[in-house]
């Protein structure tokens, strides 16, 4: 990689140059560790169209393990047909699992992939070996596996479009990061002169200029003006904070109303966002080493066939003393171990969970998410956007002396926050605005540092102040009158009219209303919820008594909230992280499962492994039920799939053939098919709880 080479390179440049680094490392071990291989070797779709193609002239003109079908019929040449038709299929259609196999066995660890593979390959060379010897030497029938090998490598095309086409394909949450950063800015040169540049051009001490609005470019500390600063899509703060002089900014991060000037003090891998990002790369490969549970089937299977066809082999060539009689017993094991169910078994499950879940609000985007759910022992939760509504909103107003009515107050107080720029005027005014009420005009306005404000309205002396002004000012009130206000963590302003408290306003994130019952059932099901956020501890602790969350952590980075679920998992514990913002998308990534709110960021969305469309907590309860009912269903469809083959491999390789039971290739066909019929319709029968 190059990106050492460039000091100053920006945010953008320095991603897109890793990310496309990255895309391959992972892509190399998501193979390597046999997982969804078919999200990387080509488009299923397309080769499951064209193998079918293919296949079905060979279905046609060749038996089923030696036995012709009603359908099936012969012309002269048409051997000659099926071995080009299955010539072209095996390399064609079934490259996919070569190479998927090639990987496996690269890192000792064949699985699926490998047994699909060792199937299509013994068909197809046998099937080769026993065209030529038919040709060679016609009065001695060698029969072919032609047939087999067009009907799996379909069928497990099939299986791998039907899980591609079930699961939604994650997008790049890397790609995003960078879409933070705008592509040009305004630096101040030494003259002091401004000018228009490519991002990628600023360095560290560049002085650059951002105009209320815009996102800031990198990270830096103000040298002129004050403002507000949205964090939210970055840190998780769900207030807009307050920045003077000598203030740190962070890049990514919305600036307010006013425009500053920043000195550059962090680019490339450098910056916050830089961070971000390769936390997010270091625990997306971690979590790919998971493997799922189909391939652990897979890989006993593998084993199992391998052993059962040698030791077969070996056996039927000291007692029957032919090398022909022994070969074919050999094949014929190989060719009954090709996991046709097995291939279906988990697809089909997956097709019809992914299904309902889209139904009930639920986007799946990782198919494992659904077996480690059952084993989900703490959720970690995000506070904004996930418990609260992720908005400073209005949620009270107290009339504290009864000579002013509500809209008088509101009318007043919207008179001095008109003007302000703040999160609390932005909030109040936005209420003003849905109750239809026109704040009056003010005069002499000031604003008091530290305090609030203070200005003239209808020739009254007015302010808005914050609580320490009014035990300063000795001004008592119904103390009561808070205290539902405080206990969910709202920030709470007062009116005063020619030093008069008359009411007070009460401002927050509202938690939602089905947030409390959520935690409650979480607990009932013995999983235990856990609050981070980058809030001030004060609002966290307010919002997790409320809620009944016993465990909570404040003020948070994205660094550590990702070591915090990386302590958890690390002592083998299993976790679900709950987030929206741009700082959960580490910990969504190292979690066990990562879950991501609908009305969230990109970022956070293409870095979990759920989406809740409808952004209801209670969602999650939902996926925990279906999650419980589709485990139940791969384990029913795993045993089905692996059954047949527990059974009908060692009847292939002759374990009764002393009592003279031995497995005709045709029967075990049959059986291969009901197997298959069997695991299908056990998929169809998945049913959600809730």
């Amino acid at each position: 990689m190059n990106n050492k080479e460039d000091k100053h390179m920006d945010h953008k440049a320095h991603s897109m140059e890793t990310m496309n680094h990255e895309a391959m490392t992972t892509h190399e071990h998501n193979e390597m560790a046999g997982m969804d291989h078919s999200m990387h070797m080509g488009n299923f779709k397309k080769k499951f169209w064209l193998s079918l193609i293919l296949a079905i002239p060979i279905i046609f003109l060749s038996p089923m393990m030696g036995v012709d079908l009603p359908f099936q019929f012969t012309f002269p040449g048409s051997d000659w047909l099926v071995l080009i038709l299955a010539s072209i299929l095996f390399f064609y259609g079934g490259e996919p699992f070569l190479s998927g196999a090639k990987m496996e066995l690269k890192q000792k660890s064949p699985a699926m992939m490998t047994l699909i593979a060792m199937g299509i390959s013994v068909s197809y060379f046998y099937s080769v070996y026993a065209f030529i010897m038919n040709k060679m030497m016609p009065q001695n029938h060698v029969m072919d596996f032609f047939w087999e090998l067009a009907t799996l490598i379909v069928i497990m095309l099939l299986g791998h479009w039907i899980e591609m086409n079930a699961i939604s394909n994650a997008s790049d949450a890397l790609q995003k990061m960078a879409e933070l950063l705008p592509d040009t800015v305004k630096r101040v040169n030494k003259d002091g002169s401004e000018e228009e540049v490519s991002l990628q051009k600023v360095q560290q001490n560049d002085h650059l200029v951002v105009r209320a609005g815009d996102k800031i470019p990198a990270d830096g500390i103000i040298t002129k003006g004050t403002t507000s600063v949205d964090e939210s899509m970055v840190t998780g703060e769900s207030k807009a904070v307050t920045k003077n002089e000598q203030d740190k900014v962070i890049g990514g991060a919305v600036n307010g109303a006013g425009t500053i000037e920043i000195v550059v003090t962090g680019t490339g891998e450098t910056g916050y966002l830089s961070k971000v990002m390769d936390m997010v790369k270091k625990a997306q490969t971690e979590k790919s080493k998971l493997e799922s549970l189909s391939d652990r089937v897979a890989k006993w299977l593998f084993y199992i066939a391998l052993g059962a066809g040698l030791l077969a082999f070996i056996v039927w060539l000291i007692v029957d003393r032919n090398l022909s009689t022994a070969f074919e017993r050999m094949v014929t094991v190989f060719i009954i171990a090709c996991p046709h169910a097995l291939g279906l078994a988990i697809p089909l499950v997956i097709a019809r969970s992914t299904s309902i879940a889209a139904k009930h609000g639920l986007l799946l985007k990782n198919r494992n998410a659904l077996e480690q759910a059952n084993d989900i022992q703490y959720v970690m939760l995000d506070k904004t956007g996930t418990l609260t509504e992720g908005r400073f909103t209005v949620t009270g107003v107290e009339i504290i002396n009864n000579q002013m009515k509500q809209k008088e107050a509101l009318e007043v107080i919207g008179a001095l926050e008109n003007n302000a720029n703040h999160p609390l005027a932005i909030g109040i005014m936005n209420y003003l605005k849905e109750q239809k009420i026109s704040p009056d005009k003010v005069e002499n306005l000031q604003s008091i540092s530290g305090v609030g404000l203070t200005g003239t309205v209808n020739g009254q002396a007015i302010k808005i102040v914050n609580e320490k002004e009014v035990e300063r000012l000795n001004l008592p009130f119904d103390q009561s009158l808070k205290e539902r206000y405080q206990e969910q963590g709202n920030t709470l302003s007062y009116l005063i009219i020619d030093d008069q408290l008359m009411a007070m306003i009460a401002l927050g994130d509202v938690i939602k209303r089905e947030a409390k019952q959520f935690i409650t059932d979480l607990k009932a099901q013995s999983i235990i919820p856990v609050m981070l956020t980058g809030d001030n501890k004060v609002a966290a602790e307010s919002v997790a008594h409320y809620l009944g969350i016993d465990e909570f952590h404040g003020e948070l980075l994205p660094e550590d909230k990702e070591k915090i679920v990386q302590t958890y998992t690390n002592e083998g514990k299993k976790v679900m992280m709950v987030g929206d913002g741009i700082n959960d998308a580490p910990s969504l990534v190292r979690a066990t499962i990562g879950v991501a709110i609908g009305a969230g960021t990109d970022v956070a969305i293409d870095s979990a492994d759920i989406v809740l469309t409808d952004s209801d907590p209670k969602d999650i309860l939902r996926f925990l039920d279906l999650a419980k009912q589709t485990r139940r269903k791969m384990i029913q469809n795993l045993w089905w799939g692996a059954g047949y083959n527990i059974v009908a491999i060692p009847l292939a390789a002759g374990i009764l053939a002393p009592w003279g039971i031995l497995l005709n290739p045709a029967v075990g066909a049959v059986l291969m098919s009901l197997s298959t019929v069997i695991v299908a319709a056990n998929a169809m029968t998945l049913r959600i709880h809730n």
